[in-house]
């Protein structure tokens, strides 16, 4: 059974009200494949999830751009994820980028956080990637491999997991992984999935690119075997989101 394309839209701090609801609005009027073609999904700041997910067409689903490491409690600042499965929010973005690299997110603390959000019901887009400089020490896949580690040493299922590959230097850089090198990482990364999970695992893990992805090279990478979708980020507030789910007809 085939991968089905995934495409995933981090609006990251951005946006107010009126923005927020002509992105909605773009979005709802936007002709794409069906959603046994793609499933997408959007994540819009906290404040923002109830307006998106009420007003939003019912084909697309809202995650959460994060969430706490366990149960609520006195933890000023932070979002459980009891409060957005409350919320009906069904996905959430864990170990992105931004949160490991500025707010020093650790390989086990996210986790940690995965597998709390997993045992709470929600489904986790999880995100790795290494640095410039990390690329070109030729040490790429010891740190993809480190992140992923984290997160199976956690977790029993992965039924519910989205990775997503996310090269540090190419995010909001203008940057772009070539397809060639999104698809060799990808294709390692399964590879691990294969010796450290299983051959199920492997097959079934969707693993999907992000960093600065738009709608001018989204069909090239869309077409490399092991990329199962994106996570868009200054594209996903553009009206070249659309485009960039249409490019799931590739597959």
């Amino acid at each position: 059974m085939g991968r089905k394309f995934f495409v995933g839209g981090n609006w990251k701090c951005n946006g107010t009200t009126e923005e927020v609801k002509k992105i909605v609005s773009v979005l709802n009027e936007g002709q794409v494949p069906s959603s046994d073609v793609v499933e997408v999904v959007v994540s819009p700041p906290f404040v923002f999830l109830g307006l998106v997910k009420s007003s939003l067409r019912p084909d697309f689903h809202v995650a959460a751009q994060n969430c706490w490491v366990k149960k609520g409690g006195a933890f000023t600042g932070e979002i459980s994820a009891e409060m957005l499965v409350n919320l009906d929010i069904p996905w959430v973005i864990l170990g992105h980028s931004e949160r490991r690299l500025i707010l020093n997110e650790s390989n086990e603390f996210v986790g940690d956080k995965v597998a709390y959000a997993l045992s709470q019901g929600l489904k986790v887009i999880a995100c790795v990637g290494e640095t410039l400089e990390q690329r070109e020490a030729g040490s790429t896949m010891d740190v993809v491999a480190a992140q992923t580690k984290a997160i199976a040493d956690r977790v029993s299922s992965w039924s519910n997991i989205v990775l997503a590959y996310e090269p540090v230097w190419a995010i909001g850089t203008g940057k772009v992984a070539t397809p060639v090198q999104a698809q060799e990482v990808h294709f390692e990364l399964r590879k691990w999935l294969f010796a450290n999970t299983s051959p199920e695992i492997a097959a079934a893990t969707r693993i999907i690119y992000g960093g600065s992805v738009n709608g001018a090279n989204c069909k090239e990478l869309a077409a490399q075997p092991d990329v199962d979708g994106f996570l868009v980020g200054g594209a996903s507030l553009k009206p070249e989101f659309i485009d960039i789910i249409k490019s799931a007809e590739l597959k």
